[in-house]
């Protein structure tokens, strides 16, 4: 009998282009829409509409929908969503530093969406080598919210 790999379990979980951050998001602002959530993200309409159905397939996240005019959708973390951000938050630091060490250029906005004080530290460290966004910090070097 063969079993699944949890590495691979996890990887198909999580293996689209954009589930980490929707998670991400999603757990950021609590609850997200889908119309809000396309203008935010970079990513296709169709694109956002597969990765969102895998999610509540794979159980980490549900849709919500309210019996209102016009129709009005929402999308939460389940509890194994919300199981899987420290995961996440360890994924996304080690990243930043490895890019750092491999000089691998790092995307501004991802420091302006992780703006946390569990990244505070990691970010911090490595800003400092991205001087195009030393306009986003502020004077107690923080990289403010609304920038």
């Amino acid at each position: 009998m063969q079993g699944t790999n949890p590495y691979q379990y996890a990887l198909s979980c999580l293996g689209g282009k954009w589930k980490m951050t929707i998670l991400h998001h999603i757990h950021h602002h609590g609850t997200i829409r889908f119309s809000k959530t396309k203008k935010t993200l970079p990513v296709s309409e169709k694109v956002l509409s597969q990765q969102l159905k895998e999610l509540i397939e794979d159980g980490l996240i549900e849709r919500i929908q309210y019996n209102t005019i016009p129709l009005k959708v929402e999308y939460i973390l389940t509890p194994a969503g919300e199981r899987i951000i420290p995961a996440l938050d360890m994924i996304y630091v080690w990243s930043i530093e490895r890019m750092n060490e491999l000089n691998i250029e790092i995307d501004p906005d991802a420091f302006l969406v992780h703006t946390q004080k569990k990244y505070h530290k990691c970010v911090s460290q490595i800003i400092d080598n991205y001087e195009q966004l030393c306009d986003f910090v502020d004077e107690n070097n923080q990289i403010p919210h609304n920038k």
